[in-house]
């Protein structure tokens, strides 16, 4: 049974800055310094003839700080970045789906790692292999910046071979030409291949080996601190290697914290915080909770009283209503409200919950975790590490640039 503790609600941190200066303004900022029209630079881009954007999975802007002496390169080019704040949930599904929309999650329905399907009443994931009831063009139908600025210019995609065809590509990064490469040596090498080949072109990069080490062994191992120092080494090669006028960019989906073994919390041992729940979802530091049909409003106020009483001192339990009006997935379409859970959990200590009777028991081994509102999982770095527009090698920080309609899909 879980200890239940006195409630207490904490103010809920500022909603992401869709639109000003969150993930989603990334790849649409880019779009408008390459000079397409309908797009809104509200990163305040340079204007440049290449534009390659590097993501790291899991790389916060804390961790960068922290573990900075893994990162030499990248470190000299953290006094000029800049802060932005990765979607809701802070997780790679969100993230990543707004990177490629240029949308915030209440209208690129990608809300969390899994989710309800209210067509199937069934959760299915977003991340790994789509459920074959799931066709990702019509769950994510918005068109992709990829797609819109490809009609114009080459785009590229270099990435892990497995993402070439899966349902998050699909979904949410579809568009121009996927290159793959799978270790990180070979991605920067096609990277520098491709931006040459082209007089003008939008780059994607992805490297997932932070996210993957910090899951496992937790971003405070060394193996994480060795992840770091590869990505480091890749970044000063492809700077070096970049063709005139490029403009060469780095930023996050999310960060990552570690938690404890006893922090990693069976929440379904509590009847009192599953009863008249139907489905579980999300992920272990945000968690979608969906009632049952005929759960009554006494009852639902009951659920949601258990879960603060139980947490309340370490994470904001909140209901749908009160996470839409307050922004957390910007503006929320109607066919993807029901996707989001009745009650959502999101941790605010460093704790993780789990559903056993949903998840194998190997998944609490994971010691990196993200997903909630917490500065060290939402801030993410934008690291300008070259911009060749003015000589090969000149390095600057990004600046301001002419701002125009931004085009919303």
């Amino acid at each position: 049974m879980t200890a239940h503790v006195e409630s207490v609600r904490e103010p809920l941190p500022a909603p992401p800055g869709y639109g000003r200066n969150s993930i989603a303004d990334v790849f649409t900022s880019a779009a408008a310094a390459l000079g397409l029209e309908g797009f809104d630079n509200a990163l305040g881009l340079p204007v440049a003839r290449r534009i390659c954007v590097v993501m790291v999975d899991g790389l916060g802007k804390a961790l960068l700080k922290q573990r900075g002496g893994h990162a030499p390169f990248l470190r000299q080019y953290l006094e000029n970045s800049r802060t932005l704040g990765s979607a809701f949930p802070s997780t790679t599904v969100a993230s990543l789906a707004s990177l490629g929309t240029g949308l915030e999650p209440g209208r690129h329905g990608m809300v969390g790692y899994d989710v309800l399907d209210p067509l199937q009443d069934k959760v299915v994931n977003q991340l790994g292999n789509w459920d074959e009831g799931v066709d990702p063009l019509l769950w994510q139908p918005n068109p992709t910046v990829l797609e819109q600025v490809a009609a114009e210019l080459p785009v590229v995609t270099v990435s892990l071979p497995k993402f070439a065809a899966s349902g998050m590509t699909r979904a949410a990064l579809r568009g121009g030409t996927f290159v793959p490469a799978v270790t990180g040596h070979a991605r920067t090498q096609a990277a520098a291949e491709h931006l040459a080949a082209h007089d003008k072109v939008l780059m994607y990069l992805y490297f997932n080996e932070l996210d993957k080490a910090g899951h496992r062994y937790g971003c405070g191992s060394a193996q994480w601190g060795n992840a770091l120092e590869e990505l480091d080494s890749a970044m000063r090669r492809l700077s070096a290697a970049l063709p005139s006028d490029t403009l060469l960019l780095l930023t996050a989906d999310h960060g990552m914290l570690d938690v404890a073994p006893e922090q990693r919390i069976d929440y379904s041992a509590d009847p009192l915080l599953t009863a008249g729940v139907r489905h579980t979802a999300g992920e272990p530091r945000m968690v979608h909770l969906y009632f049952e049909p005929d759960a009554g409003p006494a009852h639902r106020e009951q659920l949601l009283q258990s879960w603060r009483q139980a947490f309340g001192r370490q994470a904001w339990v909140l209901t749908r209503e009160e996470a839409v009006s307050h922004g957390l997935f910007g503006q929320v379409e109607a066919a993807v409200l029901p996707r989001i859970g009745d009650v959502l959990v999101a941790a605010r200590e460093p704790l993780a919950l789990y559903d056993l009777r949903r998840v194998a028991p190997a998944a609490m081994e994971q010691i990196g975790q993200h997903g909630s509102l917490t500065r060290a999982e939402r801030e993410v770095p934008l690291l300008t590490l070259a911009n060749t527009a003015g000589g090969a090698g000149a390095r600057v920080s990004a600046g301001t640039a002419g701002r125009g309609r931004r085009r919303r899909g």
